[in-house]
């Protein structure tokens, strides 16, 4: 688990940080800081692995913030400046987000730190996957965040902005807004196969595959041409 420490200035912008992050199962969110002084003098009592900061702050900037650790963590910085990236990675820092980040690069750039954080400790590179240590996940839906487990999953569905989750048997479908891309990163690719740009199916509920048609014992998905290769692949031979 990753000790995190988020810092920006301004109220709202902490709050998405926050939002982004209840998901993410392997960051542990510490502290928030409104300053850089701020976020100085809280580094100096507690272990920070992770560190999201924004640039552009009254006072003491992110990047003098940086600048100033000597054993500096791993480093996010998330501002609406492009114009600071090159300095940024000057600091060698692990990313350079630029608000208002989708979410789908936002998850990205957590596992970028996760692995790293890995390899920093020597553990097996078997664990470096997140989802590979948990059986669930959480979404937003009707104002909560609701758990399900990975195996209750037997279909997600793209709505635009949402996906429509369909479940075990009389649980109902959940509605989450999220795209389809960004929910694909949080499960795990050994059991969730997309097989359509609207359709991402768990491999445990297909019982039968053809040309066209991916079906199970109480529902029936397209099948895409485009993700024929990866489906031939899952299976080790080629759909006729």
């Amino acid at each position: 688990m990753m000790e995190c420490l988020l810092v920006d200035d301004e109220t709202l912008a902490l709050k998405l940080l926050e939002d982004n992050l209840k998901d993410v199962g392997y960051i542990n969110i510490i502290g928030r800081c409104r300053t850089a002084t701020e976020a100085l003098t809280f580094m100096q009592t507690q272990r920070v692995d992770l560190l999201f900061c924004d640039i552009h702050m009254p006072g003491l900037s992110g990047l003098q913030l940086v600048k100033s650790l000597i054993n500096k963590p791993i480093v996010i910085f998330v501002t609406a400046y492009e114009k600071f990236a090159i300095d940024g990675f000057e600091l060698e820092v692990l990313d350079y987000l630029v608000k208002p980040v989708p979410q789908e690069r936002f998850l990205k750039a957590c596992q970028k730190a996760y692995q790293l954080f890995i390899s920093r400790i020597n553990l097996p590179s078997v664990v470096a996957p997140a989802m590979l240590q948990k059986e669930y996940l959480f979404v937003q839906s009707d104002y909560m965040l609701v758990k399900i487990n990975f195996t209750d999953i037997k279909y997600v569905q793209g709505l635009k902005d949402y996906v429509r989750i369909v479940l075990t048997g009389d649980q109902k479908p959940i509605l989450s807004r999220i795209s389809l891309k960004a929910i694909e990163a949080q499960l795990p690719s050994q059991l969730f196969f997309r097989v359509h740009k609207s359709y991402l199916i768990n491999i445990n509920y297909i019982t039968h595959i053809r040309r066209g048609k991916i079906i199970s014992a109480d529902f029936e998905l397209p099948l895409s041409d485009n993700y024929r290769l990866t489906i031939n692949k899952m299976i080790g031979r080629e759909i006729e």
